[in-house]
């Protein structure tokens, strides 16, 4: 899956700028994103709801998930599977983690495991996106392999994936490649965005 120099460029740049943000200003954008999710209702009457947990400058769900916690939600975070795909994994706070081959922290029991089609909402994190649902991730592909193919099968229930980004990530347009998977919104420190 080797991507054009743009994209790789493109991918720095917006790491860079997340990368830039002071702790003050992280922690500031991840309680308004926090606010503006809490008070739009965006997570419904979703009961299983996947996090992530930050990296690399990423906009923090922590205080989302301790208030999907808090209104007993089943709360999930991504693991990295054998097949280089994701487990979703129950999560409670406190529960004990380990670090990945990344290094970013995951669960250490993987035995409550959640289908990744069976959950009501994904929270995803992101490089870069766009207005029309449009994410730039990583480049490892693991949420685009694990959600393709609930995709491809007509009718097959399909969680929301919502990408979590600072307002500094958004671009005009991302030229997706055909195993991209497109957003439904994007939740900012500054608002929701509709995508699909």
């Amino acid at each position: 899956m080797l991507e054009p120099t743009s994209r790789q460029q493109l991918r720095q740049q917006l790491r860079a700028k997340r990368r830039g943000l002071t702790r003050q200003q992280q922690r500031k954008a991840s309680l308004q994103l926090k606010r503006h999710i809490s008070t739009t209702g965006l997570f419904g009457r979703h009961s299983h709801i996947a996090f992530y947990l930050p990296n690399d400058g990423e906009i923090s769900p922590l205080p989302l998930l301790m208030l999907a916690h808090q209104q007993k939600r089943a709360c999930y975070l991504p693991v990295l599977a054998p097949n280089n795909s994701l487990w979703f994994v129950r999560y409670r706070p406190g529960d004990p983690l380990k670090p990945n081959r990344y290094g970013i922290p995951e669960p250490a029991n993987t035995q409550h495991r959640r289908k990744a089609w069976a959950l009501g909402m994904v929270f995803l994190p992101l490089v870069g996106f766009d207005r029309q649902g449009g994410r730039l991730g990583m480049g490892g592909g693991f949420y685009d392999r694990c959600f393709k193919n609930s995709l491809l099968i007509p009718k097959m229930k399909q969680p929301h994936l919502v990408g979590l980004a600072h307002h500094c990530q958004e671009v005009d347009s991302l030229e997706l490649e055909n195993w991209d998977i497109p957003l439904s919104k994007v939740a900012t420190d500054r608002e929701v965005i509709n995508s699909i």
